[in-house]
């Protein structure tokens, strides 16, 4: 019974890489690998890219562990385990195979029915040592689909980021609370850490201070354009304005003091009048030897007495 069910299998295997996947109505199996560290929207897009080689795509993921990626490409980022769960948050997958192998083999392909393989045509350079192609037995049974790389980001790309900004990002975890020990920083490279970040936030305070202060200056300098060219346009307008009104300024001032004056002399004349009426001499006529005779009586002298302390109150 065993025999006949290996036997059927067998069958199963040889017809299915026979016959051309593409002319049945079941999903055509699509197989992609390679090692997804720091998992980003170019791995996804490779993904897509093999989703959708046919209408109606099964896509497998293979992703190669720790062990087989340290020895043959170098250290990751991301544990296998953690890559591993990357991969089944994808939308386009929908399966992962954990622990594949460097090089694609038949025994492979027919173990999980492949029709296809996906990958961009670079070529990567296999476990031999010879310089060969890891997809070359692919693309010599025509699986290959090819799919094309996304410029400008990559896993490699990612980690020199890292790299270049290293300090920045140490200081952001020490600042967050990780400890030197846990970062791998000696005791000296964190002080001069800190001492290097204070003086670079220092330099942007400074920067910016300037930045507003070229505002300002900018302001003023626009605004006081402004305001000479409008005192240009303006000028003749502006000075005869002000004569005008100095002119009637002047002429009411001068009014006001020749009024002033009249008013002076009148209340004067309205006086000497009063004090001649009082002393019966209402003659128009008299001698003026008689009048100024009469400024010698002691009724004069009480008058300009009295005139005297008027004009002292007024």
């Amino acid at each position: 019974m065993e025999k006949q069910m290996m036997n059927n299998n067998s069958s199963l295997c040889d017809t299915h890489s026979n016959s051309d996947p593409t002319s049945s109505d079941r999903p055509v199996r699509v197989y992609a690998d390679g090692i997804y560290d720091l998992f980003h929207f170019g791995h996804a897009r490779s993904l897509e890219q093999a989703k959708k080689s046919f209408p109606n795509t099964y896509l497998l993921v293979g992703c190669c562990n720790d062990e087989t990626t340290h020895k043959f490409k170098g250290k990751t980022v991301m544990t296998e385990a953690e890559r591993y769960e990357s991969l089944r948050h994808c939308r386009w997958v929908d399966e992962v195979i954990p622990d594949a192998p460097w090089v694609i083999t038949t025994e492979f392909l027919d173990k999980h029915q492949i029709d296809f393989v996906a990958h961009d045509s670079l070529p990567y350079a296999d476990a031999s040592g010879a310089g060969k192609d890891v997809y070359e037995f692919v693309k010599a049974i025509g699986k290959f689909k090819e799919t094309k790389r996304t410029e400008g980001i990559s896993t490699s790309d990612i980690i020199m980021r890292i790299v270049k900004d290293y300090n920045q990002y140490v200081m952001r975890n020490l600042d967050r609370g990780y400890s030197r020990k846990e970062l791998g920083v000696s005791f000296v490279k964190e002080k001069r850490l800190r001492v290097n970040m204070r003086l670079k936030k220092l330099q942007e305070k400074v920067k910016e201070h300037q930045e507003k202060v070229g505002e300002k200056i900018q302001t003023v300098a626009k605004t006081a354009g402004m305001h000479r060219n409008e005192w240009v346009e303006n000028a003749d307008r502006w000075v005869a304005g002000f004569l005008e009104m100095f002119e009637e300024g002047c002429h009411k001032m001068g009014t006001v003091i020749r009024d002033r004056i009249q008013e002076r002399l009148m209340g004067q004349q309205s006086r000497g009048m009063g004090y001649r009426l009082q002393n019966g001499e209402d003659n128009v006529d008299n001698d003026d030897d008689e009048y100024y005779d009469d400024d010698e009586d002691d009724d004069g002298e009480e008058y300009y007495d009295e005139y005297d302390d008027e004009e002292e109150k007024k």
